[in-house]
């Protein structure tokens, strides 16, 4: 369910996490105020398990929206660190059986939820609609639960993720014209990725990605299964309506949402 406008505006991040500003003084300088950095309890995924593989879509224009988001200042994964912890306990796991976790996004501030629904609200703007939501008008897309003016990611603890086959290849380079396959068209025809092929590419906006989907062939639905079963051990709970996306309960803050943006500097200082 979305919130109106008005009612958006009202909406207030912790006093922790406001935007960094400028001012000028009496003198005319330029002040500026510092970013805000994650709580304590937030890590870098990288210093927790450096195995887990990262592809950081939000950083790149290779996403629904078709550029970089805002927030993301660089390609890593920020998350409290219970949550990283278990995606650990997960990975070590899942090596033995010749996998690897890769996560597409994790931690991701409150300006970049911003950022999603001034695009959702763009209906002009339809330039990765043949990839991402072919099925789907942008005018649907806050209504059928896609885009929502407040995310589970921004608290810390939910990521989206998926399972790669080891040995961890490259994915190779898009031939031309894959940008406008389909996202749940047949891997091989899809934009490529490295993982093991989940039935639909990541962030695919079609039911298609309902983790239970039964049009789901069975190969891709074992490795739903896989992914999922093998999280839910180490306390995550899936969303049903994308087979990616994961919370660790309980939640550290489960009322609170960030605004410190995704870099290295939000969490330096902390102990691996």
């Amino acid at each position: 369910m979305t919130m109106s406008t008005t009612a958006r505006l009202a909406v207030t991040v912790a006093a922790a996490t406001v935007f960094a500003t400028t001012s000028i003084t009496g003198a005319g300088a330029v002040t500026r105020t510092p970013e805000p950095k994650a709580p304590a309890e937030f890590v870098s995924l990288g210093s927790v398990d450096p195995t887990i593989i990262q592809e950081m879509r939000y950083v790149s224009a290779h996403n629904f929206t078709g550029e970089r988001i805002d927030g993301y200042r660089q390609p890593v994964c920020l998350l409290t660190r219970p949550a990283a912890e278990a995606l650990h306990r997960a990975q070590t796991r899942l090596l033995s059986q010749g996998y690897s976790l890769k996560v597409y996004d994790c931690y991701r501030p409150q300006r970049a939820v911003n950022h999603f629904v001034r695009w959702a609200e763009d209906l002009a703007d339809e330039r990765r609609k043949a990839e991402f939501y072919p099925r789907v008008e942008k005018s649907r897309l806050f209504a059928d639960g896609y885009i929502a003016e407040k995310s589970g990611h921004s608290r810390g603890s939910t990521m989206d993720l998926t399972l790669v086959a080891l040995p961890a290849l490259p994915a190779p380079a898009p031939e031309p014209g894959q940008e406008s396959v389909p996202c749940y068209a047949p891997q091989a025809e899809r934009y490529p990725d490295n993982s093991v092929d989940m039935g639909t590419g990541f962030d695919c906006f079609d039911t298609l990605s309902h983790t239970d989907d039964p049009r789901v062939p069975q190969a891709q639905h074992a490795h739903r299964m896989m992914l999922k079963e093998t999280l839910a051990r180490e306390g995550f709970v899936n969303l049903p309506e994308e087979w990616w996306h994961f919370t660790h309960r309980p939640e550290l803050f489960p009322d609170t949402y960030f605004d410190f943006p995704v870099s290295r500097r939000s969490v330096s200082g902390r102990r691996p």
